[in-house]
């Protein structure tokens, strides 16, 4: 599963709160959504937490979501121990501060040997520039001579991404009604199922999770093929 966490700002706005009142609680959230995977049975939850293009926002806007990024770590630690959850992270994390993104290193490296779920986190991430990077790295190869391009296919591309084991999702979630992909997972997604929902993110929590659940279940996966049950 892989969510689009969006309507943070709004949520704020509509209260009249400073937008950091809106990512506070949209962390909420985030801690409701990782308990319902666990609940459910979701072992692989992706979390669009900070765009490439989320660097253009206010830089006081960027320091407090990267402080309530620190903050989450710590105090989300104990439980991905206690659960058993190996977190990872995907995106150009060298953006990051340094200070984040060791303690993003130590958490992901104290948890690596985890397998009973996977929280990744996109940050600093762009689906092009994933592509872009997937890329570069092929015709490096090329170029020094280890690989023939004409043994490239679409496994062999795939596994040059951010998180190469990571199943493709079956389910995106996008909150706020928003109708655009904003430039997430664009190779990953090619096949899941889109559900779009009004609620804003921080009002989002398992009965929303739960709703969008049985919408995916009742849904006919054919992958370009044929659900002769449907007709």
């Amino acid at each position: 599963m892989a969510v689009i966490m969006d309507g943070n700002g709004r949520w704020a706005r509509q209260r009249g709160l400073p937008r950091r009142k809106g990512h506070e609680a949209g962390a909420e959230s985030v801690r409701a959504i990782i308990r319902a995977c666990r609940d459910h049975g979701v072992k692989y939850l992706t979390l669009y937490a900070f765009s490439l293009e989320n660097w253009k926002r206010p830089k006081a806007e960027i320091r407090h979501l990267m402080a309530l990024l620190t903050r989450f770590l710590h105090s989300e630690e104990a439980e991905l121990h206690k659960h058993r959850l190996r977190l990872r992270v995907i995106g150009r994390l060298t953006h990051l501060p340094a200070s984040i993104r060791g303690e993003l290193e130590r958490v992901m490296v104290e948890t690596r040997t985890y397998d009973d779920g996977n929280l990744i986190l996109a940050l600093s991430y762009g689906a092009r520039a994933e592509i872009v990077d997937a890329a570069r790295n092929l015709a490096q190869q090329a170029r020094d001579g280890t690989l023939d391009p004409a043994t490239i296919d679409e496994a062999m591309f795939a596994r040059h991404l951010y998180a190469p084991d990571v199943p493709d999702p079956d389910l995106l979630i996008r909150t706020s009604g928003e109708m655009r992909i904003s430039n997430f997972l664009l190779w990953q997604i090619s096949y899941a199922e889109l559900y779009i929902t009004d609620v804003l993110w921080p009002d989002f929590r398992e009965p929303n999770f739960e709703e969008a659940l049985r919408a995916y279940a009742a849904r006919g996966r054919r992958f370009g093929g044929i659900d002769h049950g449907r007709g």
